[in-house]
């Protein structure tokens, strides 16, 4: 495959500093290719013409979208994420950008289908998004995979996830921003799973739960660190 050219910034047009001075602001991605044009049916021809201003890593540079997803698709690891959506909430959108970077099978939403896709940043484009109306629903598809479901919370009966060997075949739960887990999934989960805190608050913020779950799945089946 054709070496990429240097994903150096290009200068945008100078903006004014508070002192008057002109200060170029660099743009996301490369511009367009420059010299003979590499041959493969997973180039993009409008891509190699105009530049490529995509949030994607330099591997991916002038790829079709479709070729894209193709390719993660047959790399793509054996968990699963998923989090409730009964009340809107705006952390679905970090936790896809994050299952993303930690190439997750799928992401799953329970409840509501319409969620907030800003926190996304467009990364729902090579993630694969599953609706479930119903917790019956979700956990009926978990039982016919053969996942096992995973709650991240804290209750009276949690166990660490610090200490907890992560199953390889497996879907992690996120409860709504609040309220947590809903009982229902509480009561089909395999596990339930803390994540050990030192501070002074109770909780935290869902997005940044799931990605230190999804870090925790990692370090146990890709980098194959035993747990203590």
């Amino acid at each position: 495959m054709t070496d990429l050219p240097p994903n150096n910034a290009l200068p945008t047009p100078a903006e004014t500093t508070p002192e008057g001075e002109a200060e170029a602001k660099p743009e996301v991605g490369v511009g367009p290719w420059e010299g003979e044009w590499p041959v493969g049916e997973h180039w993009d021809p409008d891509l190699l013409r105009d530049g490529d201003r995509r949030n994607v890593v330099d591997q991916y540079r002038y790829w079709k979208h479709e070729a894209i997803v193709a390719d993660l698709d047959s790399k793509r690891h054996d968990f699963h994420i998923a989090i409730e959506n009964w009340q809107h909430d705006l952390n679905i959108g970090t936790v896809v950008r994050t299952a993303n970077a930690f190439l997750a099978k799928e992401v799953h939403i329970i409840g509501r289908r319409r969620w907030n896709r800003r926190g996304a940043m467009v990364t729902d484009r090579y993630q694969h998004v599953r609706h479930h109306p119903t917790v019956e629903d979700f956990v009926q598809w978990a039982e016919d995979e053969g996942l096992a479901v995973i709650g991240i919370d804290i209750f009276p009966d949690s166990v660490p996830l610090e200490t907890y060997d992560l199953p390889r075949n497996c879907v992690l739960v996120f409860g709504q921003e609040g309220p947590g887990l809903t009982p229902e999934v509480h009561d089909a989960a395999v596990a339930t799973l803390s994540i050990e805190q030192f501070g002074s608050t109770r909780s935290m913020n869902a997005a940044s739960a799931a990605a230190i779950a999804m870090h925790a799945w990692v370090r146990r089946h890709v980098f194959h660190q035993p747990v203590s």
